[in-house]
């Protein structure tokens, strides 16, 4: 029997996708992850918790999560945090495995962007001051997120769905390395319940 107070295990694409479908709530595990790190990345705070509402609003009319998809969502925000504060870069896009077919991965990686686009836009609708970089970046985002959906299981889009993917995880911790509101010392492990703090009043 496993202790309760384990570390509870990394989510992959697959774990999430697994528990959205189980509690019938109609999203793509790749966008949800992008809106995400779109908002973490446009300047939300680590400790406001004001997300659960947002994604609520965004994906499920309104309605309150059932409980298995907010503890799955509250652990996939702090993963994120995590992978972009930590200074060997492990922060990547959650993306069906590279077993899955290449038309699946490349429709997951443009609901990605196109979730990024969105958080972050939700976050800088307020304050929209943007370096060219983040608004070519922010450009760029918008144009992967039409890429055509058919695509051949060939080397040539195999190499190109990487090179893009990468692109698209080192863009994003360039936008965080802008626009972040870094935690205060210690919330980085303990988020507190002051949702107000690091807010501005505009």
């Amino acid at each position: 029997m496993t202790d309760h107070f384990d570390e509870p295990k990394a989510l992959d694409f697959s774990a999430l996708q697994a528990i959205l479908t189980s509690e019938s709530v109609e999203a793509h595990a790749s966008e949800l992850h992008g809106v995400l790190t779109g908002l973490i990345c446009a300047g939300f705070a680590l400790e406001d918790k004001s997300y659960i509402a947002m994604l609520n609003d965004l994906f499920n009319q309104g309605d309150h999560f059932p409980s298995p998809v907010k503890l799955a969502l509250t652990q996939l925000y702090h993963e994120i945090w995590g992978s972009v504060l930590d200074d060997a870069y492990s922060f990547n896009l959650l993306l069906p495995d590279d077993d899955d077919s290449i038309a699946e991965r490349g429709n997951a990686l443009g609901v990605w962007v196109q979730g990024f686009n969105l958080g972050f836009g939700l976050q800088q609708k307020d304050s929209p001051v943007l370096s060219a970089e983040v608004k070519e970046v922010l450009a760029d985002f918008s144009e992967i997120a039409n890429l055509s959906d058919e695509m051949e299981e060939d080397e040539a889009t195999e190499q190109a769905y990487f090179e893009i993917s990468e692109y698209v995880r080192i863009s994003a911790l360039l936008c965080f390395s802008e626009l972040a509101t870094l935690p205060s010392s210690g919330a980085k492990n303990a988020p507190k319940d002051n949702t107000t703090e690091n807010k501005t009043l505009h």
